[in-house]
């Protein structure tokens, strides 16, 4: 044809055809008799693709893409095959000054590559400036990359999915599992030793077997978008483990991966969703790894610094850093917002994920430096007809003015509600003035999402996540221990509201770690009974220690590894946790998908919630504010749940008594006689194991509540029905 191109390699491999090709799509595609190459740049003057040998190692061939249409040069390559290494060099000026870092002699990923290939070294090569240069003084670097760059590889995308699709499991009934796919499986025994540390081992039947019976309904995976590990951690011998650096949107990472193939990942996914567990992926949608204006050119910067990043209005040689990591990707430009939703669309359509948290998720709301909740990217998410129907979860804050937006997100969006967190935690300390706050936060926190139409499971409710204490460290330690950080004890949060129960650290005193035992009991319990959707942190069912480390995102280590070489002790907690998940699963009183109104239920003298005293009277008003209070009770109407089922009949629970102590004494709570057969006993944190006394009916009208407890009642005879008093 007229617009066919032959191009002879440099190195003499032979000749290869070149064709127009189209813009769109975007990155690689194989389409069964070739492969077209496309990439945006709105400033380049020129762009090379560059083939290199199955090694990784030799570049192949240089094609210049002669066709641009609409700021995207393109290709077709009608020999090209999946499995292909290739890479691109983009020209244009460099000037930081203006912001434009172009760099012909730096090899960079595909934005849209499908798969990275090779081990990332680093070296001086992948800077564009000639390093020991000030930023004020740079001056472009001739030196060739290649031999250390990742390489981006043409993917075959067909998979044998035999009718897998999304579980799409309600909000009310969800219950997530947040880990990290090497540090779960690892150490695991059950899993062969080849694939542990990979999505084959994650989706093996070992892994599915144990969450099915803790009650897990989705796993929420730490970053598997292909990341880099920062250079100062390299040169200290650490790495960054927990993955938020990414450098490939679409790529899973290949460190995970026992085969090197994609449809590993879908293999995963498939068997999640053939056991009824949902997969849910953390993404950084909100920096790159090129870090900040010394930082190297991988990607994004050599492509197209001007349209990708975020710039210094004032000096662009300079970036906007919202999130702490130097960089911030520019929302506003169109071209990165069809990144991210391509990005997005793919890993629903093309690896079936049922849904996302979005790390630093203010970022993504900011048009020029406030956060806007009606951004134009949560404009596109909410009219899209692939994403607005998974589930969306925000981390409500960056690192920028007016970033903390808890509560703020728009209507169909859930947030990690760092609130719950703060509050159960300071009351199970024993801080007083925080009774109010917690009520809010048990019932689904109304005050944060009832305003804007939203239900009680747009607050993720959490006691612990990746970053900051485990559970077992939040009951051990008073201080953070971050040394082995090499950072002289200097990063991570020293706000924990943890208390080590009288001792710093492990302990052999039985009196000591039975108190450490019963708070994780009252904090996991708490967790899983209060309105919203839960998520557990992978391993503090069975006592993983980070020992005392709150930031150990840079450790590859047992530090993160999970120990499952369990003691009595970690068996009975995990028991515990089964159980207590049970209650949640069988019970819609706990699932409601509506907040509370306080409000007498229609024909009864029942109200759908009642706030106790230990006298068995109704708080007032101004009891809420006593600092000294540490103790309260919860009646929970099964009648007033305003549910549903889907036939639109009625759906009806038990009623519940649920009792809080954080004061260190028993306290006498005198029982409301909202049962004409009294109550029955179905969890009491104060004793060792779940089933101790479940079932007990409870004679005499007073619990004697012990200190630092919870207590869970059931009515003992659902046939009589009668309201406070009655």
């Amino acid at each position: 044809m007229s617009d066919e191109r032959r191009i002879t390699e440099p190195h003499g491999a032979g000749r290869y055809a070149v064709w127009p090709g189209r813009p769109y799509p975007l990155g690689a595609t194989w389409d069964g008799e070739g492969v077209n190459f496309a990439l945006f740049s709105e400033h380049a003057r020129k762009v090379e693709l560059c083939l290199f040998h199955r090694d990784g190692r030799r570049e192949t061939t240089r094609i210049p893409m002669r066709w641009q249409t609409d700021q995207v040069w393109h290709c077709y390559l009608p020999e090209a095959r999946p499995g292909w290494l290739y890479g691109y060099r983009v020209h244009g000026d460099y000037d930081p000054r203006r912001g434009l870092r172009f760099n012909g002699n730096k090899l960079l990923l595909d934005p849209y590559a499908k798969a990275i290939a090779g081990e990332f070294r680093w070296s001086n090569a992948h800077f564009a400036y000639r390093p020991g240069r000030k930023c004020e003084d740079l001056v472009m670097d001739h030196t060739n990359n290649a031999l250390h760059m990742l390489k981006s590889r043409v993917v075959e995308s067909a998979f044998s999915w035999n009718g897998d699709k999304l579980l799409r499991t309600p909000w009310h009934d969800t219950i997530i599992y947040e880990l990290h796919v090497k540090g779960f499986t690892w150490r695991h025994p059950l899993i062969p030793p080849a694939l542990r540390g990979t999505y084959a081992g994650l989706g093996s039947q070992p892994v599915i077997d144990y969450l099915k019976s803790l009650g897990i309904t989705a796993v929420e995976l730490m970053p598997v978008h292909a990341f880099i590990d920062e250079h100062h951690l390299v040169e200290r011998g650490l790495r960054n483990y927990w993955g938020y650096n990414s450098i490939g949107f679409f790529a899973p990472d290949a460190r995970y991966s026992a085969s090197g193939e994609i449809s590993e990942f879908k293999t995963m996914v498939k068997a999640f969703h053939s056991s009824g567990i949902e997969v849910i992926l953390d993404v950084v949608y909100n920096h790159t790894a090129e870090g900040n204006h010394m930082g190297p050119t991988l990607s994004f910067r050599g492509i197209d610094n001007l349209a990708y990043y975020r710039l210094s209005p004032n000096d662009p040689r300079y970036y906007l850093d919202f999130t702490g990591c130097g960089n911030t990707l520019n929302m506003l430009h169109p071209r990165v917002l069809q990144l991210i939703m391509d990005s997005l669309r793919y890993w629903v359509l093309e690896m079936h994920v049922d849904g996302f948290r979005f790390d630093l998720a203010s970022t993504l709301a900011r048009e020029l430096h406030d956060v806007n909740r009606l951004s134009a990217f949560f404009d596109i998410i909410h009219q899209d007809p692939v994403l607005s129907q998974v589930k969306l979860i925000a981390e409500p804050w960056d690192l920028g003015e007016g970033g903390y937006q808890v509560g703020n997100f728009p209507v169909g969006w859930t947030e990690w509600n760092g609130k719950y967190r703060d509050a159960v935690r300071a009351y199970w300390k024993g801080e007083g003035g925080v009774m109010g706050e917690l009520a809010y936060r048990l019932t689904g926190s109304s005050d944060l999402y009832g305003h804007s139409g939203r239900n009680p499971y747009a607050s993720i409710n959490f006691v612990t996540a990746h970053d900051g204490f485990t559970l077992e460290d939040l009951v051990s330690y008073d201080h953070k221990h971050n040394e082995a950080n090499g950072e002289c004890n200097r990063d991570g949060t020293d706000l924990n509201l943890s208390w080590n129960c009288g001792v710093e650290g492990p302990t052999p005193d039985p009196v000591i770690r039975a108190l450490r035992a019963r708070q994780k009991r009252n904090m996991m319990a708490t967790l899983l009974l209060s309105q919203g959707v839960p998520m557990i942190t992978a391993g503090d069912e069975i006592g993983r220690t980070q020992d005392g480390n709150n930031n150990a995102y840079c450790h590859d280590s047992p530090l993160n590894w999970i120990n499952w070489d369990l003691t009595p002790e970690d068996r009975e907690f995990l028991s515990f946790i089964q159980y207590v998940i049970r209650i949640k699963q069988e019970h819609k009183v706990f699932r409601r998908s509506s907040f509370f109104q306080g409000r007498r239920i229609h024909g009864t003298d029942i109200k759908d919630i009642t706030w106790l005293k230990p006298d068995g009277t109704e708080m007032n008003d101004e009891e809420w504010k006593q600092s000294f209070a540490r103790c309260l009770g919860l009646f929970l109407a099964g009648q007033g749940l305003a549910e549903f089922d889907e036939k639109g009949r009625m759906i009806e629970d038990g009623d519940f008594l649920w009792l809080l102590n954080a004061h260190h004494e028993e306290i006498a709570f005198v029982l409301p006689p909202y049962r004409t057969e009294g109550w029955e006993l179905v969890v009491d944190t104060s004793h060792d194991t779940p089933a101790d006394g479940a079932g007990t009916r409870i004679t005499g009208g007073v619990y004697p509540l012990q200190g630092r407890s919870l207590v869970l009642l059931r009515e003992a005879d659902a046939r009589h029905r009668a309201g406070p008093g009655g």
